[in-house]
């Protein structure tokens, strides 16, 4: 297995809950001692029984939607795990926010992007009016090979909001507009200008930042000025967003912000918008409605809600003190999966099968949801 860069995640379990570290390095070892790899390759190593994860890259995974397909494949896992003679995985709430993060960093919950598309929206976006691929078309204008932040969104978003002053005084000297872009578009220009620069994918997008750093920067580059503790924009429209979207949305915000002399320094960006994602999005967009539904659909009360089965209520507010995550429920499911089938098999129930849009509302109902 390649050695992946370390990254460190803020993960907040829910809105009210306290935030957690995830740390991308800790997960490539819970992969490993948790016996993923006995069945699972990452880049062509290890076993081809399961898929090569490290093959798998911009996924489009929503947290909720990783969560979904590790319960769905449960059954067969256990199975397969018994045959090998290996022990079942079972993870506390911090491994597998871990096994998250490490996820995260073979960019499960990146977009698929695509340089065809990327290469048309070069065109179509005006960028190829200044930016020439191997030579410079305007002079101190750097070509696409020599662009050191074509891998990242977010390093290229904060290398264009630095020179966007520069950018809009020679885009108005040529009476061009300059250009807004959706997630989508963003992932296909990192495509098609990584390629066209000739430059690997890499692995990992985030280096290590510390726990508060993002919470700090949020607040000192006046973020909180118009977005107070992270409402509207910052608590709701980021639900499910992909790190490329919200390097987007900053990027098409910032052109009609006040703060245009707002400047950051290499990283710290990165370290803004790790904050909001892992503070917002790791919740999901779930809708309580639908997770009543789903929960009854899939016979959720029949051992939950009834006392006398043995299997725990299941109120908005854990023992612990801690709501619902995607990363939560991967870890019930290691922990207590194997007795629910068995429980389930003497009641004549299927084993629940998910889609991602499923446990994202199922998540946000469990969260709601009062103690029994």
């Amino acid at each position: 297995m390649k050695t992946l860069l370390p990254i460190i995640l803020l993960l907040a379990v829910s809105l009210h809950a306290a935030v957690v570290s995830a740390d991308s390095t800790r997960g490539a070892q819970v992969f490993e001692l948790q016996g993923c790899v006995q069945c699972h390759s990452v880049d062509g190593v290890g076993p081809s029984i399961g898929t090569d994860l490290g093959l798998i890259v911009d996924r489009g995974f929503t947290p909720a939607a990783l969560a979904a397909t590790m319960w769905n494949h449960a059954p067969a896992m256990w199975v397969e795990t018994k045959l090998r003679s290996v022990a079942r995985p079972a993870m506390d709430e911090q491994q597998a926010a871990d096994l998250f993060a490490f996820f995260y960093s073979l960019r499960f919950f990146e977009q698929p992007g695509d340089a065809g598309r990327g290469k048309a929206l070069f065109a179509s976006k005006q960028c190829a009016v200044c930016h020439g691929i191997d030579e410079p078309k305007v002079p101190g204008v750097k070509p696409v090979a020599e662009w050191t932040t074509a891998s990242d969104p977010l390093e290229l978003v904060e290398t264009m909001w630095n020179h966007s002053t520069t950018m809009r005084d020679e885009m108005a000297r040529r009476n061009i507009r300059l250009p807004q872009v959706t997630g989508q578009d963003l992932a296909d220009l990192l495509v098609y200008t990584r390629r066209a620069g000739k430059r690997p994918a890499l692995k990992a997008v985030f280096q290590p930042a510390a726990h508060d750093a993002g919470k700090t920067l949020f607040e000192s580059k006046r973020c909180i000025a118009c977005h107070g503790a992270m409402t509207h924009f910052l608590s709701t429209d980021v639900h499910d967003a992909t790190l490329t979207d919200i390097a987007a949305d900053m990027w098409n915000h910032g052109l009609d912000m006040s703060l245009r002399d707002t400047k950051f320094a290499p990283g710290e960006m990165r370290q803004i918008m790790e904050y909001i994602w892992f503070s917002r999005t790791i919740e999901g967009a779930g809708e309580v409605g639908r997770g009543a539904q789903v929960f009854a659909a899939k016979k959720c009360g029949v051992c939950h809600d009834d006392k006398a089965s043995g299997a725990p209520s299941l109120p908005g507010l854990t023992a612990n003190g801690k709501y619902f995550s995607g990363a939560g429920m991967v870890s019930s499911l290691t922990r207590h999966g194997p007795a629910m089938l068995d429980k389930m098999k003497e009641k004549h129930l299927a084993w629940p099968h998910f889609s991602g849009e499923e446990m994202s509302s199922l998540i946000a109902y469990l969260n709601t949801r009062p103690g029994r």
